[in-house]
């Protein structure tokens, strides 16, 4: 039972990682009055490009590492139904970050439910990238033996908050909120992921006949959400540039594909 809490504590840690990352976002703005949409486009490229390779070169690739592609099939397939469920359930609920600072207790429960909603994939794919905590051949950290999948998927996560980070801090800083606000709120807007993180280990953990549906759950959520939301929001921003940015877009999904490489071979 130490061991199992011991674990999930670690696995919380490893999603907060995730959180604070988007306070990254928020940072640039102790420096200059706001970030170019250059900037912004090679950002989501970059997002875009860790996802899709560590949701094809790590989660797909453990996934028929531990079961059969039905099985896998059937995950990827009901990770994509949370994405769309999960967007049909906050559609016309989004919420403005311009609100935040304006929320009273009820409100701020109502905020946090919508980004529970919506964050809650990336914690998802946190949690089931540790199914292999304290297993053979995991990277030794404080007494665990962490899996390099792991590594790497708290690392793309929290890579992909940043600019995450950064869009919710624009509409904050054009309304003089505070520097260490913008942080606190663009962290606030992750704080599901660790809580997702958390579930999802314990279930794997729990059911492990269900590992390539797990596998395969959190690589569909993550495919989804970059084709339907991260290159999207890079085309948008980007539509002011020379070429709608395509270059600055697929120079980041390169860099991000690069980074993400050395995972198949791990």
């Amino acid at each position: 039972m130490a061991e199992l809490l011991a674990s999930l504590v670690l696995v919380f840690l490893a999603g907060l990682v995730t959180a604070l990352a988007t306070g990254i976002g928020a940072l640039p703005f102790f420096l200059v009055d706001d970030v170019s949409d250059r900037t912004s486009v090679i950002l989501w490229g970059l997002a875009s490009g860790i996802m899709l390779s560590a949701s094809l070169f790590g989660l797909v690739t453990e996934g028929l590492a531990e079961g059969t592609p039905r099985d896998l099939v059937v995950g990827l397939l009901a990770g994509v139904v949370l994405v769309v469920v999960s967007h049909r359930i906050i559609s016309g609920a989004e919420v403005n970050p311009r609100k935040y600072e304006e929320a009273d207790y009820r409100k701020l429960l109502l905020i946090l439910g919508v980004l529970t909603v919506h964050s809650f994939p990336e914690g998802v794919a946190v949690g089931v990238s540790f199914a292999e905590l304290d297993l053979a051949g995991g990277l030794q950290i404080l007494g665990f033996s962490i899996p390099l999948l792991a590594v790497f998927m708290t690392l793309a996560i929290s890579i992909h908050n940043v600019p995450e980070g950064v869009a919710i801090a624009i509409p904050l800083q054009s309304m003089g909120v505070s520097k260490l606000r913008m942080v606190w709120w663009a962290v606030f807007s992750s704080l599901p992921q660790p809580v997702g993180a958390v579930v999802a280990f314990y279930f794997v953990r729990i059911a492990r006949e269900f590992m390539a549906v797990g596998f395969g759950f959190a690589a569909g959520a993550m495919i989804y959400l970059v084709l339907t939301e991260f290159i999207p929001e890079a085309r948008e921003i980007g539509a002011g540039l020379p070429n709608d940015g395509r270059r600055e877009l697929l120079a980041g999904i390169a860099v991000g594909v690069a980074l993400m490489v050395p995972l198949g071979f791990v």
